[in-house]
């Protein structure tokens, strides 16, 4: 990957709706050749898929946090499974340190949240939650 195909990727996180005529412009090269630069990073399995953003007035809307969860050993994978259908957790990150899990999570109230934060401590082989409720995004590539 060169630095043809870092700006191409910061540009597609910014807007992967952008048209590659657009991104050929941004970049200063062909349409053809930004075409296939796309092409071979999703071939390379560079770029595995595009999502969709919300707006800043949506994400108003919902109350974010972030859970730090510590388990029993070795009932990660089930946590993780536990974990996985719920459309409110955002990200789950399994990190070093005294915690085995990040979760972000998002829900419309903080009633929710805190039910699901209380659900989340719930779980077998969870032994203990942290969370902290976000407040603005300040970076967001």
């Amino acid at each position: 990957m060169d630095t043809t195909d870092q700006r191409l990727l910061a540009l597609l996180r910014d807007n992967a709706r952008a048209s590659t005529s657009e991104l050929a412009r941004q970049l200063g090269l062909s349409r053809t050749t930004v075409q296939s630069r796309i092409e071979r990073l999703e071939r390379e399995r560079v770029v595995i898929g595009y999502t969709v953003r919300t707006s800043a007035e949506h994400d108003a809307g919902q109350v974010r946090a972030l859970v730090m969860i510590t388990a029993e050993p070795k009932k990660t994978p089930a946590i993780e499974s536990a974990l996985r259908p719920l459309p409110q957790v955002r990200t789950l990150h399994s990190v070093s340190g005294i915690y085995d899990f990040i979760a972000q999570l998002e829900a419309p109230s903080v009633a929710q949240l805190d039910a699901l934060v209380d659900r989340i401590g719930a779980l077998d082989g969870v032994e203990r939650t942290t969370t902290s409720i976000l407040m603005t995004t300040r970076i967001d590539r």
